[in-house]
């Protein structure tokens, strides 16, 4: 191997590291997330029913507070990512790449507080000596509200992570090196994000769940980041 060809290959190292990370840090999220929803809202919460709420938050019980803990872990993660973004696409604009990663570093604090309504939903039905001051009515009420403003608190936060991915997107439009249909879908992700949140604050009965149906590039960015992390760029186009 000569000297030039082991240069290109040190100079390939950060950017074959970055999407390596990121790859793996999109696909753990992608397989907690699911596993996370299902055991802290989709299984738990019943429209226009506190009672049968609480019931099935008590039980869930442990499955609720793993589901917490796994939501933890997937917040940790957004920043892993969104540092390993930065990195892989910082050649391409320095700025707007920095950009997308506050955007994603944005939206995991908003993540957190969000998960804070499903603590205190737990700490509500915990049956502390303190509560009894309250009626079970009373309680089971606080309880859906919190599970409630738990998912009203995601959809504001993601608003801000679909500006991520229309950054993100036009990075890797312009990158040279990610195929430009990828960053076409990526806009088209974060546009569906954008859309679903406004349209559930702004139309009483918006049940359309865009994201749902362009949450493709997504995937396929996983796909893409793999296979570049463990290919390498050496061989990638270059922009000109």
């Amino acid at each position: 191997m000569n000297t030039n060809e082991n240069a290109s290959r040190f100079a390939d190292l950060p950017q074959r590291a970055a999407a390596l990370v990121a790859g793996l840090g999109l696909l753990l999220m992608a397989i907690l997330s699911p596993f996370a929803f299902l055991n802290t809202y989709q299984n738990i919460m019943v429209s226009g029913d506190a009672k049968a709420t609480a019931d099935n938050i008590i039980a869930a019980g442990s499955l609720f507070n793993i589901g917490i803990f796994i939501f933890l872990v997937v917040a940790i993660l957004d920043i892993v990512v969104a540092w390993a973004l930065y990195v892989l696409f910082k050649p391409v604009n320095k700025s707007l790449s920095l950009l997308a990663a506050w955007f994603r570093l944005a939206y995991a604090p908003i993540f957190v507080l969000a998960l804070n309504h499903l603590f205190n939903a737990l700490q509500l039905l915990s049956g502390a000596d303190y509560l009894k001051a309250f009626g079970t009515d009373q309680l089971d009420a606080q309880a859906m509200l919190s599970v409630s403003a738990f998912k009203n608190s995601w959809d504001i936060g993601l608003v801000v992570f679909g500006l991520h991915l229309l950054v993100l997107g036009y990075l890797a439009f312009n990158s040279g090196f990610v195929p430009k249909w990828l960053g076409i879908l990526l806009v088209v992700a974060g546009f569906g994000y954008i859309a679903d949140s406004f349209g559930k604050f702004l139309l009483p009965n918006y049940n359309i769940a865009l994201a749902q149906f362009t949450f493709v590039g997504e995937a396929l960015l996983i796909l893409w980041l793999l296979w570049r992390g463990i290919k390498g760029f050496e061989n990638a186009p270059k922009k000109s």
